[in-house]
């Protein structure tokens, strides 16, 4: 055992560095919206299998989120080398969550006016900004999974009226 490991304080019952991990703090995001989720559809109704009613898969993406963030909490929580968020609060440390928040409300915004394909465009290279290594290729091809996936399962596959271009 080295003599750095054995200086290394034990985690106490309530440790503030280990609830900056962003494993952590993703999990616990990720279970804080499932469970908002979960209390906003209580009301509608679920139906079965073959008969879904509104809340259907809303309650059941809900369940689903909140699956993933605790399984994303545990393994942060048994991460011993995760990264923390800075302590100084610099931008670095908040820029995926700027970016990719910023790309969601602006897809949001735009997907009536500029239609689908605009929209995903947007959002991936928006989005693309928060990530540091993400190469304008890979960004591309993203973008064009995504629009044609799109394109497939809610315009052709669910038969919705979501405008695929602009409408100038």
């Amino acid at each position: 055992m080295s003599d750095r490991a054995s200086k290394r304080p034990i985690p106490g019952p309530l440790d503030w560095g280990l609830l900056a991990r962003k494993d952590v703090l993703a999990g616990l995001m990720f279970m804080a919206v499932a469970v908002l989720g979960l209390v906003i559809s209580n009301n509608y109704p679920i139906g079965t299998a073959l008969r879904m009613g509104t809340g259907y898969v809303p309650r059941l993406l809900c369940w689903l989120l909140l699956a993933l963030g605790a399984v994303i909490l545990l393994q942060g929580l048994r991460e011993a080398r995760a990264q923390t968020i800075s302590q100084n609060g610099s931008l670095p440390a908040w820029r995926p969550v700027i970016f990719v928040t910023a790309g969601m409300v602006i897809f949001a915004l735009t997907i009536e006016r500029l239609g689908l394909v605009v929209a995903i465009l947007l959002l991936t290279g928006i989005g693309a900004v928060a990530a540091r290594g993400l190469r304008p290729f890979e960004t591309a091809i993203a973008a064009l999974v995504l629009v044609i996936l799109s394109w497939a399962i809610f315009i052709v596959g669910l038969g919705l009226t979501i405008p695929v271009w602009p409408d100038w």
